[in-house]
């Protein structure tokens, strides 16, 4: 998978990837998320996202829901802790078209104060059905409980005090902190060639000059393991068990990740399936995630249960950690195991949408594209010893937070 990247005198950065497929993509990958708000700005960076499609100097919202779905393509956006995402998909024959749209909404924006109201209604409705649902509420909570108040442990929505405060005043001081070309990667995956990505960069975007936003972020500090209970008013009982983690430039990541799969990732046979639910019947949903930030990183455990079964599930999810801690995978488990992960991976590289922001992730912060061979050479490189190693340092019973809705 050879791709194709370039970097402007204004410091924006591209890379291509290219596809025989006629669908393209294309997208802008801003360094910019939830831990680059200010104090009084909680909910900030996913507001910006949400009125990047209200209205920009030429064009009203209309238009802009318009633009591309009147051609059949898609236009899409999200944001995390870290970054934010504005793409599109559509056939190749409209390239021009979603590149013209993009680079509207991301260097044009004008955040209209009649659409701003509107939009934090919409928000407020969003922070109102994620908080009737527990099995997501706690993930957020979680993250404050072990970061401690830092940023990364803010909800990216924000919350209602907050919202209420936004006008354009605060879109465009945002904007003009952090979307600026140093700070962002244009990425595109289908047939079109590099020269003409660069002539549309040119018409478009390389006379936009703002200088670099200064690098604000603080790594978290270390807090001793807690663990709480809080009581809600639901069926089940919702509980997360985990602590931190790596960063994703920790060459330890991806050993990391292989074993977090082998606990409790998305195949039925991972060990925390197997006890909880296939030979117990404790838990419906049981699942391990590992999250990386560019500092540091998250993992933890989550389950829902009756709450008369909360004790039993967590003496066998900690039962579990404990194997993994003190026992070494045999040759034909370690051979198993990467086999596995080897085998969800080029499943998941088939989706193509998934592949495309990737690449924009991995150029945005690595400045490099890991492609899938060289991922699957990491992996069988992993060894036994090596996750042994890791699980007493990342499970170890005293370094793990627990988090219970009952």
């Amino acid at each position: 998978m050879q791709y194709y990247t370039y970097t402007f005198l204004n410091g924006l950065r591209i890379i291509h990837l290219p596809s025989d497929s006629p669908v393209s993509y294309c997208g802008f990958a801003i360094n910019a998320g939830t831990r680059d708000e200010g104090n009084d700005e909680f909910g900030l960076a996913h507001f910006v996202e949400h009125m990047l499609f209200k209205g920009t100097g030429k064009r009203k919202a209309w238009h802009i829901l318009n633009r591309m779905e009147n051609v059949g393509g898609e236009l899409n956006a999200y944001t995390t802790k870290e970054d934010t995402f504005v793409y599109s998909i559509f056939m190749e024959e409209h390239y021009e078209r979603a590149f013209e749209l993009l680079a509207d909404l991301v260097f044009h924006s004008r955040f209209p104060q009649q659409e701003i109201e509107k939009e934090v209604d919409v928000i407020l409705d969003e922070i109102n059905s994620y908080k009737d649902s527990p099995s997501e509420l706690i993930f957020d909570e979680f993250e404050n409980l072990i970061f401690n108040g830092h940023a990364l442990g803010h909800n990216i929505l924000g919350d209602e005090s907050s919202l209420l405060r936004f006008n354009s005043e605060s879109g465009c001081s945002f904007i003009k902190r952090y979307y600026v070309p140093a700070n962002i990667v244009f990425f595109s995956m289908g047939r079109i060639e590099m020269k003409k990505i660069i002539r549309l960069v040119e018409k478009n975007i390389e006379n936009i000059n703002s200088p670099a936003p200064a690098n604000g972020r603080k790594k978290p500090e270390y807090i001793p393991a807690i663990s709480k209970r809080k009581h809600k008013d639901t069926h089940q009982t919702h509980v997360i068990i985990g602590g931190r983690s790596y960063s994703m430039f920790d060459n330890r990541r991806m050993a990391l990740f292989l074993l977090n799969n082998l606990l409790g990732g998305p195949g039925m046979n991972s060990r925390l399936n197997v006890a909880l639910r296939e030979k117990h019947g404790l838990a419906y949903s049981v699942e391990s995630n590992i999250t990386t930030y560019t500092d540091t990183g998250l993992a933890a455990i989550y389950f829902g249960t009756d709450p008369k079964n909360t004790d039993k599930a967590l003496r066998l999810v900690h039962k579990e950690l404990k194997k993994l801690r003190d026992e070494k995978l045999t040759t034909s488990q370690l051979a198993a195991a990467k086999k596995q992960v080897i085998g969800q991976l080029g499943v998941s590289a088939d989706n193509k949408e998934s592949l495309f922001l990737g690449l924009g992730k991995s150029f945005l912060h690595h400045n490099r594209y890991e492609t899938i061979p060289q991922v699957f050479e990491k992996i069988e490189k992993i060894t036994a010893e090596e996750l042994l190693d890791i699980a007493n340092e990342i499970f170890s019973s005293e370094s793990l937070s627990t988090l219970i809705y009952e």
